[in-house]
């Protein structure tokens, strides 16, 4: 019991030092306000979100420009979290596919307790320290991928024991927090420490800190995508046409880029397997699919320059 009372001192201790377990004598009143308010007063606090992932932007510039390196060389970008932060890990993996047209494994978000987690609360799945190991080992993580741990407090046992591994297998080791000198942090090579603050309704940490995650992740895949050529003039080009809505946004991508009639799109988009970039460089150069698709991949993907290329 002594032990148990001690460690028990001891998280209270951690807890009281976090800013975003904080609470605020500001918001002692939120019961007695009325929904108006109440909108203006979170508003006010979720925009002040922005400002502190701003200030972070050395080092979501170096870790983008990490993972696009890593990319390069067939590696994998590998998010790990608990909770709301493992969920935001797992959302943006998974909507990389249809966005940019990448293979499932390229992008990928481990969950603390597993696919159960990713719906309902998994107890004491975040304290362990294990786990996430285990899970990077199954996945034969490479010197060549990119482990993001995120967490809000920078101190989840899952987090810290994945990024840990993963440092010693030699991947870029990256970590994204929502307190400033976190203890993921200290073991990822890149700190992106964006300090939110109290939360809203204190220690709700969906709130604030996981805004701020997902505007990371926004930038980490975004950018990263954007330097392997998967856009082109801010417009996806790499997009994979898995239902109507995509179809007919694929068409009409075509069409602004390259001003040919819609029938002319759809024709082009059909020689190209549905493959919006190639349909793109097939209207620009008038080259053929073969040719087009070789210009591609002498050009590394960027649409920009095999066009440059078949001109």
């Amino acid at each position: 019991m002594p032990n148990e009372e001690n460690r028990l001192t001891d998280l209270l201790d951690v807890l009281a030092a976090l800013g975003t377990e904080a609470s605020s004598t500001e918001r002692g009143d939120l019961d007695l306000l009325g929904t108006a308010e109440l909108v203006t007063r979170m508003n006010a606090e979720d925009r002040r979100v922005p400002e502190a992932v701003a200030e972070r932007s050395a080092e979501i510039a170096a870790a983008v420009d990490g993972i696009t390196a890593r990319f390069r060389r067939g590696g994998r970008l590998i998010y790990i979290g608990a909770g709301t932060a493992g969920r935001v890990g797992v959302l943006d993996a998974s909507e990389c596919p249809p966005t940019f047209g990448t293979d499932p494994s390229m992008v990928v978000g481990l969950i603390a307790g597993g696919e159960t987690a990713i719906r309902s609360a998994v107890e004491n799945a975040e304290d362990d320290g294990d786990a996430a190991a285990q899970s990077l080992r199954e996945i034969e993580l490479t010197a060549h991928d990119t482990v993001v741990g995120i967490s809000a407090s920078g101190r989840t046992p899952y987090v810290v024991g994945g990024l840990e591994f993963a440092r010693g297998v030699g991947a870029l080791t990256v970590a994204i927090a929502s307190n400033a000198a976190s203890e993921i942090g200290a073991v990822a090579d890149i700190a992106i420490e964006v300090v939110t603050g109290p939360e809203f309704i204190s220690g709700s940490t969906r709130l604030k800190s996981g805004t701020a995650q997902k505007l990371v992740v926004n930038m980490l895949t975004t950018l990263s995508m954007i330097k392997l050529g998967k856009t082109h003039h801010g417009v996806m080009v790499d997009l994979l046409a898995t239902n109507e809505k995509l179809h007919a946004r694929s068409i009409r991508t075509v069409t602004e880029l390259t001003g040919a009639t819609v029938d002319d799109a759809a024709a082009a988009l059909a020689s190209a397997d549905g493959s919006v970039k190639l349909a793109i460089l097939m209207l620009s150069t008038g080259a053929s699919a073969e040719r087009s698709v070789q210009a591609l991949q002498d050009a590394d993907g960027i649409l920009r320059v095999a066009i440059a290329g078949l001109s």
